[in-house]
């Protein structure tokens, strides 16, 4: 193909008519990243893996029904809200079989993401962001980041929703306060 490659969501809309290349290029691009991005939230490779798999699967399944930017959305966040949903399952499953399910420990290195958003939102609010506590922060970026709900975020940080609540309410006066 001459003249500009497709982005992401070009590639989705064209899975969803069927295109097996389209899927595959978009797999290319974007599963080292969410590979990596899950491996952040789970240190367990064979569920990383599943959760692979199902996202892909639901993408391939799904793609017709993804709004893009019609709605402000993007392919990249519409995959990554498809592997968080899926993830907080796996944790959901192991669970209720009560093996306990490992979590990724922090690194000390910034993730891209948090690059990104304290990059997006200017210096004095990444400033703010990287001196919160990290158990705060790990709230912030379940619940903002990602997208994910109260009940979600508990399951996927192995805390109970109150805690959630607690530590989303200390994150938000603490950069408040950063803020003012």
């Amino acid at each position: 193909m001459k003249g500009t490659e497709p982005d992401e969501e070009q590639l989705v809309r064209r899975t969803a008519k069927g295109d097996r290349a389209a899927f595959e290029e978009l797999y290319r691009r974007t599963s080292p990243w969410l590979a990596v991005r899950l491996r952040r939230r789970c240190a367990d490779d064979q569920i990383v893996a599943e959760v692979m798999q199902e996202t892909y699967l639901a993408v391939w399944r799904a793609a017709g029904a993804f709004a893009g930017s019609a709605v402000g959305g993007s392919a990249v966040g519409w995959l990554w809200t498809i592997a968080a949903r899926r993830l907080v399952d796996a944790f959901r499953r192991r669970a209720r079989h009560a093996q306990p399910l490992p979590v990724a420990e922090t690194t000390v290195a910034p993730a891209a993401e948090e690059e990104a958003l304290a990059g997006a939102v200017g210096d004095h609010v990444g400033d703010a962001l990287r001196r919160l506590a990290p158990e705060l922060r790990q709230v912030l970026q379940a619940m903002v980041l990602d997208g994910l709900t109260v009940r979600e975020t508990a399951v996927l940080l192995g805390l109970p929703e109150g805690t959630v609540k607690t530590r989303a309410r200390r994150a938000r006066i603490a950069m408040r306060e950063a803020l003012s």
